[in-house]
C-alpha cells in the first residue's frame, strides 16, 4: 500500500529573495533616524513580507499528488466494504494493515487542514478525505459489534442454582389454609449466601486485544464516542440476554403491586438469586472487560461500565422498589428478610462497582431501596403481630384440639430465628423494657429478638385464652389450652426458639400446661368422684344403687363427650389417661368393694376392667357411645 503523504515543493529562489529583504526592512524599522512617514512604511511592508513565505508555499502546492492519494484511500475503503471480511476475524494480516490505512488517512487529513484556512481546494479534497475516515471508522463499528457478538460467552451458575424449596408459610384471615398435621416449619429458601465473587469471561479471551485496538484506532481517530456507544448497545443486549436466560421476567411496577402473592412470592425468590449474580458475577466481570479494554482511561471504562448495567440495574431496583410499596402482610416478611439479606450482602460489591460519579445513582438508590425494606419489614412484623391479636371467632374449634393460629404462629416464629442476625440488626432499638413485657432475659440471650419473639407468643396465648371461652363445657376449655400451650412448650423445646425463650420460659409454660390438666381432671371428674365417697358409714343398699345410678350417668355423659376431644400428642394423652384412671378407678373399685354387700344385684353397671377400659377410648378425637349391657 501507498503513502498518502504531503508533497509541498517551495520556490526556493524566491523564498531566499524573500527573506533577504524581510532581514533588511526589519534592520531599518529597528533605526533611531527615520521619520514617522517612513517607519509606517516600513512596517507595513515587514507585515507583508512575513506572510509571503505561506502564500508562494500555498500556491505551490501538489494538489494533483492529495488527488491521487485520495482516489487510493477511496477505492482501497470500498474495496473493503465490498469484500465484507471482518479484518480483526480474518487473521493477524489485515487488522495491521487497516490500522496503517488508518494511520495514512490521518496524516493525509491534518496536511489538508493545515492548508482549508487558505485555499478551497484544500478544503474540498479534505471534505473526502473526513468522509473516507467516517466510512472506515463506521466499518470499525461492525467489526467491533461483530466480534463482541460472536465471541460473548454466558456462564451456568451452578454453585448458586435457582431452587424453591419447602412449602412457604402461609396466611390468610382465619389462618386455616395451614394444615393441622404441618409439624415442622418451612425450610429457608437458599439465596446462595455462600458464593463469593466470582469473575468470568464474558467474551472470549483471545479477542479482547483485537478489541483494544479497535478502541486505540477509533479514539485515536477522534471517534472515541462512536466505540463506546456501540460498545454500550452491545453489551447491554448481552446483559438483557443472561436475565432472559436466567428467568427474570420483566414487570412493570403496577404489575408487581398488582400481582397475587403466589406469583409475586417466586419472582421475589428468583430476584434475590438474580440480583446476586447480575452484581457479584456478571457486574463484577463487566466492569473488568471494560478496563481491560480502556486500560488506563479510567473515566471512560466506568462510563461505559455504567451505561452498560444502567437500564438492568434499574429494573431490578424498581422491582425491590415496587415490593416496598406493597401492603405490609404476614406472609411476605420471609421474603422482605431474603430481599434485605442479599442487599445487606451486596451492599460493599455495589460501592465498589459504582465508585466513580457515574455511578453515584446506583450508590444511592440500592442504599435506599436497603432503607426502605427494612422499613417495611418491621411494619410487615408489626402486622403479623395485629394479625393473631385481631384474630378471632365466634365458634370454638372441634375437639379442643391444637388450632391452626397456633400452628401458623409457632411455625413462623420458629423460620424467623434463621434470620437472628438480621432481625436484631433491624429491631436493635427494641425497647425491651416496655412495662406490657413483663420479660427478664437470661444471660447469652439476644435482647431484640428474644423480646420479638415472647411478645408474638404472649399475643397468641391471649388470643387461646379468648377463644377457650368459647366453650361451653369447662373442661373442654382446659383440654383446648392444654394442647396449645403444650404444642407451643414443645416447639420452643425442640428447635431454636429455646435459646430465646429460656429455661425459665420453658419451665413456667411446662407448670401452666401441667395446671390445665389437672383443671381438666377436677372439672370432669370432681362431681362424679363425690359421689364415690363412703365418708365412713355405712351406706344403705337404696343410697348405693342411687350412687352406682348416677356414676353410671355421669360417666356416660364424659364418655360420650370426651371420646370426641382430642388431646394431640400421644404421651401427653397417655399421661392425662394414666393419671385420670389412678383417680377414677381407684375411687370406684374402694366404692365396689366396701360396698360389695350392697351389690348383690348387681347395681354398679360396669366392672371395674371395663371401666378401666372405657377410659382409654377418651380424648381420641373418635365420637362414641357406650352399649348399655349389664353386668353377668
Amino acid at each position: 500500500m501507498e503513502d498518502y503523504k504531503s508533497v509541498i515543493p517551495m520556490q526556493e529562489g524566491k523564498r531566499h529573495v524573500i527573506a533577504a529583504a524581510w532581514h533588511i526592512t526589519k534592520a531599518l524599522v529597528a533605526s533611531d533616524h527615520l521619520t514617522d512617514d517612513l517607519r509606517k512604511i516600513l512596517t507595513d511592508l515587514d507585515s507583508h513580507l512575513s506572510a509571503m513565505p505561506a502564500i508562494l508555499e500555498s500556491e505551490g502546492v501538489d494538489f494533483a499528488e492529495f488527488e491521487r492519494q485520495l482516489k487510493h484511500a477511496e477505492e482501497d475503503i470500498m474495496s473493503w466494504e465490498t469484500n465484507q471480511a471482518m479484518a480483526w476475524d480474518s487473521g493477524t494480516e489485515e487488522a495491521p494493515k487497516y490500522v496503517k490505512f488508518i494511520d495514512e488517512i490521518l496524516t493525509l487529513i491534518e496536511s489538508l487542514r493545515s492548508l482549508s484556512n487558505e485555499h478551497g481546494k484544500a478544503k474540498e479534497l479534505l471534505h473526502r478525505a473526513d468522509r473516507v475516515l467516517q466510512l472506515a471508522m463506521s466499518w470499525l463499528e461492525e467489526e467491533l459489534v461483530h466480534l463482541l457478538v460472536q465471541n460473548k460467552q454466558f456462564f451456568e451458575p451452578e454453585y448458586m442454582s435457582f431452587r424453591s424449596c419447602g412449602a412457604d408459610v402461609t396466611y390468610d384471615e382465619s389462618f386455616t389454609s395451614v394444615e393441622e398435621d404441618t409439624e415442622e416449619a418451612p425450610k429457608r429458601n437458599s439465596t446462595g449466601s455462600e458464593s463469593e465473587e466470582y469473575v468470568v469471561d464474558l467474551v472470549h479471551p483471545h479477542v479482547i486485544p483485537r478489541l483494544k485496538s479497535i478502541a486505540n484506532v477509533m479514539f485515536a481517530s477522534n471517534y472515541g464516542q462512536e466505540f463506546c456507544q456501540a460498545f454500550i448497545n452491545t453489551r447491554k443486549e448481552g446483559l438483557d440476554e443472561y436475565l432472559v436466560i436466567l428467568r427474570m421476567e420483566k414487570f412493570s411496577i403496577e404489575d408487581i403491586l398488582k400481582m397475587e402473592w403466589k406469583n409475586l412470592n417466586y419472582e421475589i425468590k428468583k430476584w434475590t438469586w438474580v440480583m446476586k449474580i447480575i452484581v457479584k458475577v456478571y457486574l463484577a466481570s463487566e466492569k473488568r472487560l471494560c478496563e481491560q479494554i480502556f486500560g488506563d482511561n479510567g473515566s471512560v471504562s466506568t462510563t461505559c461500565f455504567t451505561e452498560t448495567s444502567k437500564a438492568s440495574m434499574a429494573y431490578l431496583l424498581n422491582f425491590g422498589e415496587a415490593v416496598a410499596m406493597g401492603t405490609p402482610q404476614p406472609e411476605k416478611l420471609f421474603r422482605l428478610l431474603d430481599m434485605y439479606e442479599v442487599l445487606d450482602d451486596l451492599l460493599m460489591d455495589v460501592d465498589a462497582l459504582y465508585s466513580e460519579e457515574s455511578g453515584s445513582d446506583f450508590r444511592i438508590e440500592f442504599h435506599e431501596l436497603f432503607s426502605k425494606l427494612g422499613d417495611f419489614i418491621e411494619a410487615t412484623f408489626a402486622e403479623f403481630g395485629n394479625a393473631i391479636a385481631s384474630s378471632t371467632s365466634t365458634s370454638p374449634f372441634p375437639g379442643g384440639g391444637i388450632h391452626p393460629l397456633t400452628r401458623y404462629v409457632m411455625n413462623y416464629i420458629k423460620t424467623l430465628t434463621e434470620y437472628v442476625d438480621t432481625l436484631n440488626m433491624l429491631f436493635k432499638d427494641q425497647n425491651v423494657e416496655d412495662s406490657n413485657s413483663g420479660f427478664e432475659l437470661e444471660n447469652g440471650q439476644e435482647i431484640p429478638m428474644t423480646y420479638l419473639l415472647r411478645s408474638i407468643t404472649s399475643t397468641l396465648e391471649a388470643n387461646l385464652i379468648n377463644r377457650s371461652r368459647l366453650y361451653k363445657d369447662v373442661a373442654l376449655q382446659h383440654v383446648f389450652l392444654l394442647n396449645n400451650f403444650h404444642y407451643i412448650v414443645e416447639k420452643v423445646k425442640g428447635s431454636k426458639l429455646g435459646q430465646f425463650f429460656g429455661d425459665t420460659w420453658i419451665r413456667q409454660h411446662i407448670a401452666k400446661v401441667q395446671q390445665h390438666a389437672t383443671s381438666y381432671e377436677r372439672a370432669t371428674w370432681s362431681s362424679a368422684l363425690k359421689l364415690l365417697i363412703n365418708n365412713g358409714n355405712s351406706m344403705s343398699k337404696t343410697t348405693f344403687k342411687e350412687r352406682s345410678r348416677s356414676f353410671s350417668i355421669a360417666f356416660e355423659e364424659v364418655y360420650k363427650n370426651q371420646t370426641g376431644w382430642c388431646i394431640s400428642d400421644p404421651q401427653l394423652r397417655e399421661d392425662l389417661q394414666i393419671s385420670t384412671s389412678q383417680k377414677v378407678i381407684h375411687a370406684y373399685r374402694t366404692f365396689i368393694g366396701r360396698n360389695s354387700a350392697n351389690d348383690s344385684d348387681k347395681h354398679s353397671k360396669y366392672p371395674v376392667e371395663d371401666l378401666q377400659n372405657y377410659l382409654l377410648d377418651l380424648l381420641q378425637g373418635s365420637p362414641r357411645t357406650l352399649q348399655h349391657t349389664r353386668r353377668k
